[in-house]
């Protein structure tokens, strides 16, 4: 046999490969979205075979291009690149797209699927991870040099990514930060669920993103046109100066004569005659499906691993790039801190009153150098939330090695570009704000919980106790909606020790963490524990004799604390817990949480909704209401969350047990 002639009839036959699949995964799933995927495939060829730089072999090279699909719904596209190109999908993989227990999940899901580099599917979420991953690509260059990371962030995204507010955010930053290093590419196809775009939407994208300080190119009807497409993608790589959006005009369900331009073709629009009367338009079996031909299926497998000798040159070399660096390397990539980091936290002496805002600040500033990786910056409040780093230079387009990091007014997007930054590998991003904002960025941080990504969000101004600014500005229900998230933990520390020993777990440990800080200064407490803060929960005062126990969180815990000697005076003996990680607390065995939390009744004191808190209470002094607008000692007074009023409480429950 001879050598597979690479013509564009060649071409044009694998790219109907990829489209034919995006038919045959949903119709199996009978679930999906198979139009975009077909008009997509073009693109996805070019960028896989002749553009993007990766090691299907070796889908973690740190130096690999990434590749981001915002518009996860087109999920199969991806599947069937990953599949032809080699990173070990198998055609069974396919088969069983978005069942139980597959590696094709619905929606691209990151360390489920190799070569998914993000978990995508609400719309405009990849834009700004893209954009942080972009931020994270620069950083890592300007710190160790282009022969040691020089790679482009490409990424896809269709009218519902760029309708989504997030990525209006996000596309402002990466150009103000002037990410020449990112490509977006817009599937301009005219077409959202309920109809034509027009129905909703009629911006200028172009112009829009121009304003942004993006460069644009718009393709025009060039969704087919190989070369065009990969002439205008090789440009907007080597535009080093600003990031790029590429526009390209595709028809949904291309080249389906029923489904063309159908919004219909955006879920599962095409039935069996219709699969097999487009199969036979573009030359392939009819009657087959997740058909691959031999010749087609070496093609992209040679893709797939032509950056092989690139990527052994560049392990080759790293070591003497690196010289003395290289375990800055690895602890960046692994957001890690040095060995002894410990040893440069800060810690705060009883007697002294410090807000936890503010303890956090000099903890990070204290250990900025001590881990590489470590990032930080706040939503337009980074002295407000103690995101600062004493002395760091702020990232910018003139400084993208900078370690302070100015979100701007970006709530949402700052969330989603610190998933992108620890996704890409190279920071460790604490990104702060508000308590009451972190609604704005909600979206993200579920999807920092749902990939297990390495993040610190502060949020500080953690209840009524913000005053003047009323209940606009008043958090209550925000501390129980984020507790509601799965695989987030939320400290709430109650003194400036607690908080550094939080930072500590946080640093040292995996996944999203969340930690609630004051506005007000706090009593440094007297036996405040780094080890119990560790565990959840421990007890921080203990009396033999108990009649009650009083669990506190934040700053409630000196309330308990002052509520307690009210008790003691009266006769009545309290036991004090403090309880600053509700998820980490249930982590330890029944046996600890026993001993932690008594026999006796228990009351709980936190300036939140009382939402959950019977889980570990009897009774609660909580906040089940908005705020209002005073001095916030007089708020937290008159909303009961005062020594007298938790003693009032705990001495009714003692007395109704009696």
């Amino acid at each position: 046999m001879g050598e597979t002639v690479v013509d564009a009839a060649f071409e044009a036959r694998a790219i109907n490969v990829i489209r034919a699949i995006g038919m045959d995964g949903p119709a199996a799933a009978r679930s999906g979205h198979q139009g975009t995927a077909m008009a997509l495939a073009p693109l996805a060829h070019v960028l896989f075979t002749r553009v993007m730089r990766y090691d299907a072999t070796a889908p973690k090279w740190a130096d690999r291009d990434r590749f981001v699909l915002s518009a996860g719904h087109a999920s199969i596209l991806q599947y069937a690149m990953l599949h032809l190109c080699g990173f070990g999908l198998s055609i069974e993989d396919l088969r069983h797209f978005r069942q139980w227990g597959s590696a094709t999940p619905g929606h691209p899901e990151v360390h489920h699927t190799a070569g998914v580099e993000v978990t995508t599917g609400p719309l405009g979420q990849g834009v700004a991870n893209a954009v942080g991953m972009a931020i994270a690509e620069q950083s890592m260059r300007a710190r160790f040099g282009s022969a040691a990371c020089n790679h482009h962030i490409w990424a896809v995204a269709g009218d519902g990514c760029l309708s989504e507010g997030i990525s209006h955010e996000a596309a402002s930053l990466a150009g103000h930060l002037r990410l020449g290093n990112l490509t977006l590419v817009y599937d301009d196809n005219h077409v959202t669920i309920d109809g034509p775009t027009e129905l909703a939407l009629s911006d200028d994208a172009p112009a829009r993103f121009r304003a942004y300080g993006w460069d644009v190119i718009d393709l025009g009807e060039a969704a087919e046109d190989l070369d065009a497409i990969e002439q205008a993608l090789e440009e907007s790589r080597d535009r080093a100066d600003r990031p790029s959006l590429v526009v390209v005009r595709s028809h949904i369900a291309y080249p389906s004569q029923k489904h063309l331009d159908d919004p219909a073709a955006h879920g599962l629009a095409f039935d069996a005659e219709e699969i097999a009367a487009t199969k036979e338009r573009m030359g392939l079996p009819p009657d087959q499906s997740f058909y691959v031909p031999d010749d087609v299926l070496a093609f992209y497998r040679n893709a797939g691993s032509r950056a092989q000798a690139i990527r052994a040159a560049w392990e080759a070399a790293l070591p003497e790039v690196l010289g003395e660096r290289g375990e800055e390397w690895e602890e960046s990539l692994a957001a890690r801190p040095a060995p002894g980091w410990v040893e440069h936290l800060p810690s705060f002496e009883p007697g002294e009153h410090v807000a936890t805002r503010v303890a956090l600040s000099k903890a990070l500033s204290a250990v900025a150098e001590q881990v590489p990786g470590l990032v930080a910056g706040g939503a337009d409040l980074t002295g407000n939330t103690g995101t600062e780093l004493k002395g760091a230079t702020s990232l910018s387009a003139a400084e993208p090695g900078g370690r302070q990091i100015r979100f701007g007014v970006r709530e949402h997007a700052m969330g989603a570009t610190m998933n992108g930054m620890a996704l890409h590998g190279g920071m460790l991003p604490v990104g702060g704000t508000f308590l009451v904002f972190s609604d704005y960025m909600r979206p993200a941080v579920r999807l920092a919980a749902l990939m297990g990504t390495k993040v610190i969000f502060a949020w500080s101004h953690d209840s009524v106790g913000v005053g003047e600014d009323g209940p606009t500005h008043q958090p209550v229900e925000h501390v129980a909606a984020l507790r509601a998230i799965p695989d987030l933990a939320v400290v709430r520390p109650a003194d400036a020790n607690e908080c550094v020993a939080a930072l500590r777990c946080a640093i040292d440990g995996d996944g999203p963490t969340a930690l609630i800080l004051s506005r007000q200064n706090l009593p440094v407490l007297e036996h405040s524990s780094a080890d119990g803060l560790a565990r959840g929960g421990y007890v921080l005062r203990e009396v033999e004799g108990a009649k009650v126990t009083l669990v506190g969180t934040g700053s409630e815990v000196s309330v308990a604390l002052a509520a307690a000697d009210l008790l003691q005076a009266t006769g009545v003996e309290a036991r004090v817990v403090s309880l600053p990680c509700w998820e980490w607390f249930s982590e330890q065995s029944a046996d600890y949480r026993a001993t932690v939390l008594g026999s006796a009744p228990r009351v709980g004191v936190e300036a939140q909704v009382s939402l959950g808190w019977h889980r570990w209470v009897d009774e609660v002094v909580g906040i089940d209401r908005f705020g209002t607008s005073a001095p916030g000692d007089v708020v937290m007074h008159e909303f009961g969350i005062n020594p007298e009023h938790v003693a009032a409480v705990a001495t009714r429950l003692v007395t109704k047990g009696s």
